[in-house]
């Protein structure tokens, strides 16, 4: 028997299966478009095609947090079982969640003395965040404690990178991200911006790639940079991408040629409903264990 149960967030982008497989329960964000709410059910209720598709046709979706009394509904079974929780964040660099679960944690506690309930900031976000989620539930299921998952998780959440490019600019411009005239110039030039998650888990650029071809060589660069052991990295690899499957599958082929111990074939997400409010179709993103990640 676990001795904890692990939670976290539908932003963390791994597939319905991932969760219920792994027994990790989730809150659900919420994405609003035209004045409806939705919740981030990993696609449960729209298809990442229409989802993108709508996007394309220019619809501009919102998206909220879980609150925190949507938290207290996620736990209450738990903690009324007698059981511990470890939750892991949304990165606090680009979302409230992590606070609201701090605040529904401590009235959770509150409620049931002797229960304990600890969260986790990941730093982290989409199918990154996910890979985190799944380590941790390695641990879980391996017999660590609450207390050793909750310290591992801090000590190594830095060391989970994420890189991402992207060939539609237009949701960057829109959040801001990237200013109108460089989104024109950019998509004029086809220039791919190169980001990733600094230390403080949030969203930096840090290139810009003419061609995607080039942007695709550039991500196996950084991982080839960055990752655990170089081309000897024998740890878990995961990609999302945003409606373009074959740009990510160009990345999964080559860091397969490159990394050829990795742990297990790399996994392709599709990017959620919430996450990809903000970056519409065109994105992808790479994500593996390596040194820390700087500012």
């Amino acid at each position: 028997m676990a001795n904890f149960t692990l939670t976290c967030c539908s932003t963390a982008d791994r597939p319905k299966s991932f969760f219920d497989v792994r027994g990790v329960p989730f809150a659900c964000f919420h994405w609003n478009e035209s004045g409806v709410d939705h919740l981030d059910d990993l696609y449960q209720s729209i298809s990442p095609d229409d989802f993108y598709a709508q996007i394309k046709a220019g619809a501009t979706p919102t998206t909220s947090q879980v609150s925190v009394g949507e938290f207290v509904e996620l736990w209450e079974p738990i903690v009324a079982g007698g059981g511990d929780v470890l939750h892991v964040s949304l990165s606090s660099g680009l979302s409230g969640a992590f606070e609201s679960a701090q605040i529904a944690a401590t009235q959770m506690m509150e409620a049931h003395p002797g229960r304990r309930i600890l969260v986790v900031d990941s730093l982290g976000a989409s199918s990154g965040y996910g890979m985190l989620v799944e380590y941790l539930a390695d641990m879980r299921d391996a017999g660590a404690t609450l207390d050793e998952a909750y310290e591992w998780a801090l000590e190594n959440r830095l060391r989970v990178h994420h890189w991402f490019f992207s060939t539609d600019l237009t949701s960057y411009v829109r959040g801001g991200r990237v200013s109108r005239v460089s989104g024109f110039v950019g998509t004029a030039l086809k220039i791919c911006p190169v980001l990733n998650m600094n230390n403080a888990g949030k969203l930096i650029p840090r290139d810009k790639i003419r061609t995607k071809a080039k942007a695709i060589d550039d991500m196996v660069r950084r991982m080839e940079q960055h990752a655990q052991d170089g081309h000897d990295y024998a740890g878990k690899c995961l990609l999302s991408m945003s409606a373009c499957r074959e740009d990510a599958e160009r990345v999964r082929d080559l860091i397969e040629q490159r990394f050829p111990a990795l742990a297990g074939k790399v996994e392709i997400n599709d990017i959620g409903t919430v996450i990809g409010s903000h970056t519409g179709p065109g994105t992808v993103a790479l994500f593996f264990m390596g040194d820390v990640r700087g500012e």
